[in-house]
């Protein structure tokens, strides 16, 4: 279990059976790196643990996931990640980052 500092996420299903984690950060600009490395560590496992598996879960997939990065004001920037997948690996991602 590896804990996240930065990504908060929220959890939604669609009627599919696919679950979509998406979590915003919106920080100074010197922290974007420590947000992108926790974004790395998260895709990191997932590409290990689901290896080849990601692409459009609507094609059969295993995963998948969106990543937007705005600044509006000099002083914040905003990440959006979202990172979805089947319920297995919805399962493993929780397990792995202790997410509820």
């Amino acid at each position: 279990m590896t804990g996240l500092r930065y990504l908060d996420f929220d959890y939604s299903e669609d009627t599919e059976g696919h679950g979509t984690f998406d979590a915003m950060a919106s920080i100074s600009p010197e922290k974007v790196p420590e947000v992108h490395a926790e974004i790395e560590q998260v895709l990191a496992w997932a590409e290990a643990e689901f290896p080849n598996a990601r692409g459009a879960l609507d094609e059969g997939a295993t995963w998948d996931f969106d990543l937007q990065e705005t600044r509006e004001d000099p002083r914040f920037t905003t990440l959006t990640f979202s990172l979805g997948g089947t319920a297995d690996f919805c399962a493993a991602l929780r397990e792995q980052f202790a997410l509820d």
